[in-house]
């Protein structure tokens, strides 16, 4: 016999007395549906949010009962919205059924899931999972919080790059400087290089001899292209003002910038400017390299492997061919006019998830860097009044400094994470309208997008695409494929029922 566990739950005493009562509705029904499937209830659970949000761990404790007991297999709910309202919650147990092969009956919605399952409520299911996966990624990482906030003040948030040093200073502790001797050595590296007429070997030789430091033509290469040293830091793909001392000015900067481009002129591939439209996107499923782009009669543009490791028989592919392919790729997301309904409901009712789960962890972030600021000020009057010293004072300033730049960084993390939800959100909504003539429409650099947002593993056989979607697009991709939505979701609701 299967063993299972029940949960119920209320999340207002109104809803007690007016319909959803756990003792006189959820879990007769429950136990009667366990008893009809043939299911063995070795624990119930059940609690009630309005009594105390403490009560809420019910719920995380039957999520680690169910992990730490194989032999359960099956957890029934009354329906979605009864085991799924805080927003971790949907991420919890997608995590039961696909990595702990458990799955979950919804009685009152007659719908089952388990790792296996197929159709419309899976995908509005993924749809769900994915787009809170996405929103908690973005804010767990405190070292990006704090590298954020850092960031947005004009502050390095890691060590400093060649030229400069940190330091400690007064009671923020951190600050960059030019370093004197290191300072110079840019300069001269600047300097030298701008005239045109040195090599990076002769630089290696002439900064050992003028300041005995010891640099390797790739380090002076990273400085060289390194715009720190005119005011700007580079971090994770964007560009950001800095408040330190800038060693270089933009015109020299500039200057050495147009010799190195003047380098590549003469040395580079032919090819190297044109814009073809998947350069780099595309990889040999023979050898894993990447295709490799050339015009052919000044206007017919053709990718083949370079065979660079072995000769493998590779053919040419015409772009006009690559992108009919894609198109195609793109066809098969394309969701029916009739079913793109679920889907706007699926990401509403992921929106007032998240917007509780948004308004919550403001409300404590804000509580957290108020309190902290205000012992700030409190100590600042007590060592005005002369009630700590002034060693006491630069200690602990420290500290609630600390304290209000993490919570802060929160702060900043979360607002970020909530506009980097709903632009995924409308992605995928766009997509699922209009895949295959979005694709088609799209300018080279928006067609690069696309693919990297909707496809991986891009790669090519003979003169054939192959490739994955990424998630959630290989729901969509299953679900628009099986060509019956209707009919798998009525499936479904037959498991149950029957």
């Amino acid at each position: 016999m299967i063993q299972a566990v029940i949960l119920a739950r209320v999340s207002t005493s109104r809803q007690e007395k007016e319909g959803l009562s756990l003792r006189e509705i959820q879990i007769p029904l429950l136990q009667e549906y366990a008893q009809n499937k043939g299911f063995s209830v070795i624990r119930e659970f059940t609690f009630s949010e309005s009594a105390d949000r403490k009560i809420r761990n019910k719920f995380h404790e039957m999520v680690e009962f169910v992990k730490q007991n194989p032999k359960v297999k099956t957890i029934i709910a009354y329906r979605v919205d009864r085991i799924t309202r805080n927003y971790r919650d949907a991420v919890l147990i997608d995590e039961l059924i696909k990595d702990h092969d458990k799955e979950i009956h919804f009685v009152d919605d007659r719908l089952m899931i388990n790792r296996d399952s197929k159709g419309r409520d899976i995908q509005d299911w993924d749809l769900k999972v994915f787009l809170a996966k996405q929103y908690l990624n973005r804010l767990k990482d405190d070292a990006k919080n704090s590298a954020a906030l850092k960031l947005s003040r004009g502050e390095w948030p890691g060590q400093a790059p060649f030229g400069y040093i940190n330091i400690q200073n007064g009671t923020r502790n951190k600050w960059i400087e030019a370093d004197p001797i290191e300072s110079e050595v840019v300069r001269f590296i600047y300097t030298e290089y701008a005239t045109g007429s040195v090599s990076m070997d002769i630089l290696v030789r002439r900064v050992e001899n003028y300041f005995q430091v010891k640099l390797v033509k790739a380090a002076i290469d990273r400085i060289l292209k390194n715009k720190f040293y005119i005011g700007i830091m580079q971090y994770d793909g964007h560009e950001y003002p800095h408040s330190y001392e800038q060693i270089i000015d933009k015109q020299l900067y500039l200057r050495v910038q147009n010799v190195k481009a003047s380098f590549k002129k003469k040395t580079g591939h032919k090819y190297a400017g044109l814009p073809f439209a998947y350069r780099g996107l595309i990889s040999c499923s023979e050898c894993g390299l990447a295709l490799s782009p050339e015009m052919k009669k000044k206007k017919y543009a053709y990718y083949k492997c370079t065979e660079y490791q072995g000769k493998h028989g590779a053919k040419y592919i015409k772009e006009e061919n690559i992108t009919e392919q894609l198109a195609v790729a793109f066809r098969n997301i394309k969701v029916p006019a009739d079913v793109i309904e679920s889907i706007v409901k699926t990401l509403k009712d992921s929106h007032k998830d998240k917007k509780d789960f948004y308004e919550q962890q403001k409300r404590a972030y804000q509580n957290e860097f108020n309190k902290y600021k205000n012992r700030q000020d409190k100590m600042y009057t007590d060592r005005l009044d002369g009630l700590i010293s002034t060693e006491d004072y630069l200690a602990r300033n420290s500290e609630y400094q600390d304290k209000l730049d993490f919570y802060q960084a929160q702060l900043l993390t979360l607002e970020g994470a909530d506009n980097e939800y709903y632009s995924t959100a409308n992605a995928i909504l766009s997509i699922a309208h209009e895949a295959e003539d979005l694709f088609k429409s799209s300018e080279v650099e928006e067609k690069r997008k696309l693919i990297n947002l909707v496809l991986q593993n891009l790669k090519v056989e003979g003169s054939n695409l192959v490739y994955d979607y990424a998630r959630p697009f290989n729901i969509l991709a299953q679900s628009v494929n099986c060509n019956e939505w209707q009919g798998m979701r009525d499936s479904n609701s037959r498991r149950l029922g029957s």
